[in-house]
C-alpha cells in the first residue's frame, strides 16, 4: 500500500534554535519512515509580515536548508522544497481564494492575534489577511492525507479543511481533507524565562558551538528562591530544569532530588545541561560543516526536491483546471473546434489570406 502524505514546513525567519527542533523538527525526521514527507520554504509566506525589508529571506532560506538537513530530513525519503519555485502553489491559491468568504478570513484566530502583536508593522494588507488561503493551497496542492501540527495550529487546518469541503461541494472531490496529526510539542522556554523568541534575543541556536553553548546555558533563569547554594532548590520553576526534562531524561529523577535536597548547586546543574545539549547538537554541527564545504551537493538536494514537488503539484492543477472548466493547454480549445477548425488552425496565416 501507498504511503499516506504529510505536509509541513516552515518561513525562512533566520537561525532555527532548540524550540524549533522540538517543536517541529525531531518529528518531522520521525515521520520520514512512516509517511510520503513534504517539506516547504515558505519564503512567500515570510512576505506577509517582512514585505518591507527582504533582504535577509535568501540568506535565511539557506541557513534554513543547512539545519533541515543536519538534522537529519533526508532528501532520499523526503521532497524538500522552496514553495516560490513551485508556481502552482500561487496559481492554486489564486483560485481558492475565489471560493474563500471574508469572514472566514477574518476569524482567524492568529490574524486578530498578530495584528495586536506586531503593532510596528503595517499588517493591514491583501497578502497578511489572506495568509490562510496561501497556506490551503500549499497543503492541498499535494492532496496531503494529513498535516504534523501542535495544538495551537488546529484553527489554521480546520479553515483548510473548510475551504476544501466548499469547493469539493461544488466541484466533486478534488482534494482529501487534511486529517490533524498531532504532536506533542514539549513546553521550552528562553534562557531568561520568557518565551522563546529570536526577538528576544533568548535562543539556543542548533548552530551554535559548544562554548556559545555552555555560555547561554550559564546564563539561565534559575530558582529565584534559591539564593545560596544550601538553599533547597523548586524545579518546578526553574527553567534549567525544564530543559533538563526535554534534553536529559534519564537523569530528571536524580537531578530533581538533589536539587531539592540541595546536593547539588545550580552552577554544576548547568554544566550538566550544557553537556546534555551539546551532544545532541554535536552531530548536527558535524553533518552542517560537510555540507558548508559541498555546495555543489545541496544545490542538488534543493533541485531535486523542487523539481519532484512542480511535478506533483501541476497534477493536481491539471485536475483543478479541468474541473473549472479553465483551460491546460490551447490544444483542448481547438479539438472543440471540430475537424475543419483543426485543420484550419495548422495553415499559416498569411497562407490563409492568400488563399
Amino acid at each position: 500500500m501507498a504511503r499516506k502524505r504529510i505536509l509541513s514546513g516552515n518561513r525562512p525567519s533566520g537561525l532555527l534554535h532548540l524550540g524549533n527542533y522540538v517543536g517541529a523538527l525531531q518529528n518531522w525526521v520521525n515521520l520520514q519512515d512512516e509517511y510520503e514527507c513534504f517539506f516547504m520554504i515558505a519564503d512567500w509566506h515570510a512576505l506577509t509580515s517582512e514585505y518591507i525589508d527582504t533582504s535577509e529571506i535568501e540568506g535565511n532560506i539557506r541557513e534554513m536548508l543547512l539545519d533541515w538537513l543536519s538534522v537529519g530530513l533526508d532528501p532520499e525519503r523526503s521532497t524538500i522544497f522552496i514553495q516560490s519555485q513551485v508556481k502552482q502553489h500561487a496559481e492554486l491559491a489564486l483560485m481558492l481564494g475565489m471560493f474563500t468568504p471574508l469572514p472566514w478570513l477574518e476569524r482567524c484566530p492568529t490574524y486578530k492575534e498578530q495584528i495586536m502583536e506586531i503593532a510596528n508593522r503595517d499588517l493591514s494588507t491583501y497578502g497578511f489577511l489572506g495568509y490562510p488561503v496561501l497556506q490551503a493551497a500549499d497543503i492541498v496542492i499535494y492532496r496531503a492525507d494529513a498535516v504534523p501540527v501542535g495544538e495551537d495550529q488546529v484553527p489554521h487546518l480546520e479553515f483548510t479543511r473548510e475551504v476544501v469541503r466548499r469547493i469539493n461541494h461544488i466541484y466533486g472531490k478534488l482534494f482529501p481533507e487534511p486529517q490533524t496529526l498531532l504532536s506533542r510539542v514539549p513546553k521550552l522556554p528562553g534562557t531568561d524565562g520568557r518565551k522563546m523568541s529570536k526577538s528576544y534575543n533568548n535562543c539556543i541556536y542548533l548552530s551554535d558551538d559548544a562554548e556559545t553553548v555552555r555560555k547561554k546555558v550559564n546564563k539561565m533563569v534559575t530558582d529565584p528562591a534559591r539564593v545560596r547554594r544550601t538553599d533547597k532548590g523548586h524545579p518546578e520553576v526553574c527553567s534549567v530544569f525544564s530543559y533538563h526534562r526535554v534534553f536529559n531524561a534519564d537523569q530528571v529523577p536524580t537531578i530533581e532530588r538533589q536539587c531539592r535536597n540541595a546536593e547539588i548547586g545550580c552552577t554544576d546543574c548547568k554544566q550538566n545541561l550544557a553537556s546534555a545539549i551539546n551532544h545532541l547538537l554535536d552531530p548536527f554541527r558535524r553533518k552542517r560543516q560537510e555540507l558548508q564545504v559541498n555546495p555543489e551537493y545541496v544545490r542538488e538536494v534543493i533541485e531535486k526536491g523542487n523539481a519532484h514537488a512542480r511535478e506533483v503539484a501541476e497534477e493536481t492543477m491539471r485536475d483543478v483546471r479541468a474541473a473549472l472548466h479553465l483551460l491546460n493547454n490551447i490544444d483542448t480549445l481547438i479539438e472543440s473546434l471540430g475537424p475543419a477548425a483543426k485543420k484550419s488552425a495548422g495553415v499559416n496565416p498569411k497562407q490563409r489570406n492568400r488563399s
